[in-house]
């Protein structure tokens, strides 16, 4: 390897869009001298300031939801799966009251049938058990009155006992004990048997009530598998997803008749084709240049032939876990509303959006990357002789490539990574961007 020195100032000048070049550093005369650098190891890459016309457009990707939705879940009927006898299709309009889906309701058919035959045996039971009470009360009076009649003959009989002889008179007072014994046993019988008859006729009733709840609730959960839409709108069938196995990637076809669902899963979904509105998740920094009234552009995925247009109803507060923009785990949901429709949308459609966003004329712009959070604040390192310098800048607006900035002048160049943190070497010698540098 050949040793050399280098006096001045040595550069590489790259021509691409936005005005980037290479910017070698500089190295002293008289330097001590060291093994020579392969091309562009020392170079970073910068940027300058420019003026001009900047459109504040920001790409996201979305999925259309529905904003008034009502879920048809199957009902819990006797704890095991349902089998779908009817279902109508994905985007069937329906109205207040017509039948969605039916399940087979052979189960609870003949639930219906055994209560209706126990309660017919129960109003039997109970009349014949009222019919019983009242044979055995009937006997029991005609038995209480010869009783109190044959009590009455024996004190008659013993007041007697004064013109009558000793014999005779203990004979009616014996015969008296007889019959006010009898008396009193048959007045026990009496209370007795109509207590057990009240008793017979209470259990029948509660057959009877048994039977008839038996009864009702079966007719319930035969109204309840004929399952209507609660509102006006249009049938959005839901996926079956597979009970025993399920891997990623894996096609999910919807519910169809023939198919058995458990209790509480979700079946269909009536959505209001009124309030179909389009969410999607923007980064902090491309959000800043969305606002409310913006007209937007939509081409769903599904309908790749019609751009559809409306405008942004709202940018809401930061969320996590944000699918559409992997460059942050925070998102900040903008939602939109159509302006034209059509029969074939339906909740859950993805779509790529392009936010129109107001054009900013005769300003300074840089690249989105050669702008760095430092404690907090909005920076950039601009080329100052032999090195870079940090200046704080004011960030007006953005959009997904462009920065348009305050407090610098134009043609200032700027560092499009930080030059403070640590670089790997690649096998070109380029030195290779910080994950923080830039992020949008």
């Amino acid at each position: 390897m050949r040793w050399r020195s280098v006096v001045g100032w040595s550069a590489l000048v790259l021509v691409a869009g936005g005005g980037v070049v290479l910017l070698a550093a500089k190295r002293s005369a008289g330097r001590s001298a060291r093994p020579e650098l392969q091309v562009g190891q020392d170079e970073v890459p910068v940027a300058e300031v420019q003026r001009g016309d900047v459109d504040m457009d920001v790409h996201a990707t979305g999925e259309l939801r529905a904003s008034h939705t009502v879920m048809l879940t199957a009902p819990s009927v006797g704890g095991g799966a349902l089998e779908i006898t009817e279902l109508l299709p994905t985007s069937t309009p329906v109205k207040k009251g017509d039948v969605v889906v039916e399940f087979d309701p052979g189960e609870q058919q003949y639930k219906l049938d055994q209560s209706r035959s126990e309660l017919m045996q129960a109003e039997q039971e109970i009349t014949k058990a009222n019919a019983d009470a009242a044979v055995l009360a009937a006997q029991d009076k005609v038995a209480l009155l010869k009783a109190r009649y044959d009590v009455r003959q024996a004190q008659l009989d013993v007041q007697k006992n004064e013109i009558v002889s000793s014999i005779d008179a203990r004979k009616n007072d014996l015969a008296l004990e007889q019959a006010q014994r009898v008396l009193t046993e048959l007045e026990q019988d009496s209370q007795s048997h109509q207590q057990s008859g009240q008793a017979a006729i209470y259990l029948a009733k509660e057959k009877y009530n048994k039977a008839k709840l038996a009864m009702d609730e079966a007719q319930q959960n035969i109204d309840k598998m004929r399952m209507t839409a609660p509102m006006d709108g249009m049938v959005s069938i839901q996926r079956n997803p597979p009970t025993d196995f399920f891997f990623t990637g894996m096609a999910v076809p919807d519910f169809h008749a023939g198919d058995l669902v458990n209790p509480g899963g979700a079946i269909a979904q009536i959505v209001d084709p009124m309030g179909l509105e389009l969410s999607c998740k923007l980064g902090e920094r491309s959000s800043s240049s969305v606002a409310v009234g913006e007209p937007v552009e939509v081409v769903f995925d599904a309908m790749p032939g019609r751009t559809f247009h409306g405008k942004v109803k709202t940018v809401g507060g930061m969320s996590r876990s944000d699918i559409f923009d992997e460059s942050s785990s925070d998102g900040v949901e903008v939602t939109m509303e159509l302006s034209d429709t059509d029969p074939r949308l339906r909740a859950g459609f993805t779509a790529q959006i392009l936010l129109r966003g107001e054009r900013k004329r005769n300003v300074l712009y840089l690249p989105r990357q050669a702008t760095f959070m430092k404690d907090g604040k909005h920076s950039v390192y601009v080329a100052a002789g032999s090195g870079y310098e940090q200046k704080p800048v004011k960030i007006v607006g953005e959009n997904e490539s462009k920065a348009v900035i305050e407090g610098l002048s134009e043609g200032t160049r700027v560092t499009l990574v930080d030059p403070t943190a640590p670089r790997s070497m690649g096998n070109s010698g380029a030195a290779a961007t910080p994950a923080s540098a830039g992020a949008p």
